[in-house]
């Protein structure tokens, strides 16, 4: 998905959340209470959600892009802003250094999308979710603030 530029704002807000324990009905209705356009999905492999309509489906006509889409939300997945540490006990140390030499390149694609923008992932709770790091580490560098939905 191509989107155009976007002039840096410090009043641009960089919204989380997270799907776990939530209906299709709950996420909706906080992405629409906050005005969200486009969801980036930060999730390692969207392919392998344990329930179905939270997956990337090969065909955007199925899953998680269909029926944000229905609901004329935007979705972006960035893979590359995944958590790769997930298994190791100091994932949140790990990931974090990695922002540290390389998030530039990580959020390059983040800085193209259209606000406002939601980060999902699949943990509920921001403080469990590198999330957290990716939209401090863009929000640092994009000129934004950051807003967990919980």
């Amino acid at each position: 998905m191509a989107f155009a530029g976007r002039q840096q704002d410090a009043s641009m807000t960089i919204f989380t959340v997270g799907y776990g324990g939530r209906d299709k009905d709950d996420l909706l209705a906080l992405l629409r209470a906050h005005g969200i356009t486009t969801v980036v999905d930060v999730r390692l492999r969207p392919d392998r959600a344990s329930m179905g309509i939270w997956v990337k489906a090969k065909s955007s006509d199925k899953g998680i892009e269909s029926w944000l889409r229905e609901a004329d939300i935007g979705y972006c997945s960035l893979v590359e802003l995944g958590n790769v540490f997930l298994d190791f006990s100091d994932w949140k140390e790990r990931y974090q250094r990695l922002l540290d030499s390389a998030g530039a390149l990580l959020i390059e694609r983040l800085k193209a999308i259209p606000g406002p923008m939601c980060l999902l992932c699949a943990e509920k709770r921001a403080a469990e979710c590198h999330r957290t790091q990716v939209a401090e580490y863009a929000a640092t560098h994009m000129g934004a603030v950051v807003q967990h939905l919980e």
